[in-house]
């Protein structure tokens, strides 16, 4: 998608929002009744999780729980609920990355990034801030190829943050380029929320990586297909970096 393009682009149907509810907690409950203890084959490396505008560290308790049964060392992100960045994007992120490298100085290896929604804007600047500290970004039904607000939840963003959501052709440039590290974005076409269009790359490259999913945008955290591609995410050793391949 590239700015020609995003005029294409429309705010998910208000149908497919309204049954978010719903289909989230259809989600979750099939998360439950399946529920079983993941192999735990992890290494053990950190990974931060980002959740998404409005929510805080217990929104991604399932998929923190997910990512330690599967032997990794995960967290949230430590600051309590996502209202937006506050004041000047830069000098914010800048405080956030020293929060974050505060976190992992304990560790010796490398970390991934992972956010939700809004969350997975943060894991990807942040992965460009501190690249060398990480091992990979994952982000989950984030919009970071937009050139305009294609979501349903601007509303809530102005609330929470006092301003409007605005992007404007600079920022639209930056928020689209991936860190330059392994980074993947899982999306979903019956996204509710955001539009699945601007949860994909433009351009393909060896370290960027686009998963569908079916899943809505509040059940992420728990949905099966969202678990099973961060597993396998994390599970990529050092060297040429697999093809995601869905399993049955």
């Amino acid at each position: 998608m590239t700015p020609s393009t995003t005029g294409l682009v429309r705010r998910p149907p208000l149908s497919l929002l309204g049954a978010e509810p719903f289909r989230a907690a259809l989600e979750l409950a099939r998360h439950r009744l399946a529920k079983a203890s993941p192999a735990k084959t992890g290494d053990g490396h950190p990974v931060v999780i980002f959740p998404g505008l409005g929510a805080d560290g217990r929104s991604v308790a399932t998929l923190r729980d997910h990512c330690r049964a599967l032997g990794y060392e995960a967290f949230d992100w430590g600051q309590g609920f996502n209202t937006g960045p506050q004041g000047d994007l830069d000098a914010w992120l800048e405080i956030l990355s020293g929060q974050m490298r505060d976190m992992l100085s304990k560790h010796a290896q490398p970390a991934t990034l992972i956010g939700w929604s809004l969350g997975g804007l943060y894991a990807r600047e942040l992965g460009k801030l501190m690249a060398p500290r990480l091992r990979q970004v994952i982000t989950i039904g984030t919009p970071f190829n937009a050139a305009a607000d294609h979501t349903n939840a601007g509303w809530l963003f102005r609330l929470l943050s006092g301003s409007a959501a605005e992007l404007d052709p600079a920022l639209s440039l930056r928020l689209r380029t991936p860190p330059p590290l392994r980074t993947t974005s899982i999306y979903s076409r019956s996204d509710g929320v955001v539009a699945w269009q601007t949860c994909r790359h433009d351009k393909r490259s060896k370290l960027v990586h686009d998963i569908e999913v079916e899943s809505s945008h509040i059940g992420m955290g728990w949905n099966r297909e969202v678990l099973d591609a961060v597993a396998d995410r994390l599970g990529q050793a050092p060297g040429p970096w697999r093809r995601y391949a869905r399993s049955d």
